[in-house]
């Protein structure tokens, strides 16, 4: 069996919207620590050491994570939107699927028809409860100043050909899965109306599903399909997003 480690670290190095801040104690601090629960004195530990920890604020879509359907709209279909905690387990563990857009540029809109090109290229035929991967490669460039921009994003057209196909989760080694939030800007400026702004995203209002961002190495998946996602999100209470760790399982 071979393991894949398909996330980004937690990183305050990455430069995006939602940046992670971490602080780091040292075991001399963490001596100090225990001494004044314990009410003892720092001496007492072994060359004055105890814990290492460290502190973390972050958001829920700082890194990579699973964004819930509440992270959408507050319904989806016809119903109050679930939180990440309240999403079944069974979605996160599935047969995953790589479709490769890593030769389009950043900034690009995938559509249905790359989508069912791709399907066809690599010879499958999608199936309910299937993870959908993309690879755009933008992990490639994920300290980069402008790393957010710099995917290809999938069109709200795509999205809703993919739910209809029985899919539950898709995923993206992008920042986001529409594209690139300064392009949608841009639009909207151009022509304001509704459908330019995070329309992808948006189609969460009327079907329930779950998508995970910032996924990385999918080029080290060896085979478009034939192989096993583990994306179990972090159970965060009420959230609209959970942290995750996805790996790719191909057994040998």
């Amino acid at each position: 069996m071979k393991l894949i480690d398909l996330s980004v670290p937690i990183s305050p190095r990455i430069q995006e919207p939602l940046p992670a801040k971490i602080e780091y104690s040292s075991h001399e601090a963490g001596a100090q620590q225990a001494a004044a629960i314990l009410g003892l004195n720092q001496n007492d530990f072994p060359e004055g050491k105890a814990w290492a920890t460290e502190t973390v604020t972050l958001n829920t879509h700082a890194g990579t994570h699973v964004d819930a359907p509440w992270h959408y709209w507050p319904t989806s279909e016809g119903k109050q939107a679930r939180t990440i905690d309240e999403m079944p387990l069974e979605w996160f563990y599935s047969d995953g699927v790589l479709l490769d857009f890593s030769a389009k540029p950043p900034g690009y809109e995938i559509t249905t028809e790359d989508l069912q090109a791709e399907l066809t290229r690599i010879g499958y035929t999608l199936k309910p409860y299937d993870i959908v991967l993309i690879r755009s490669d933008a992990d490639k460039r994920l300290y980069h100043e402008h790393y957010a921009y710099l995917h290809a994003g999938v069109s709200a057209e795509a999205t809703v050909w993919l739910l209809d196909q029985g899919i539950k989760v898709v995923g993206t080694d992008g920042w986001g899965w529409d594209i690139p939030l300064n392009l949608q800007a841009d639009a909207y400026k151009k022509e304001p109306q509704e459908g330019v702004l995070w329309a992808a995203h948006y189609v969460g209002k009327d079907r329930e599903y779950c998508q995970i961002e910032k996924l990385a190495n999918l080029d080290q998946i060896p085979v478009p399909f034939g192989f096993k996602v583990s994306c179990f999100p972090i159970k965060v209470e009420k959230a609209s997003a959970g942290w995750s760790r996805p790996v790719a399982i191909i057994e040998s």
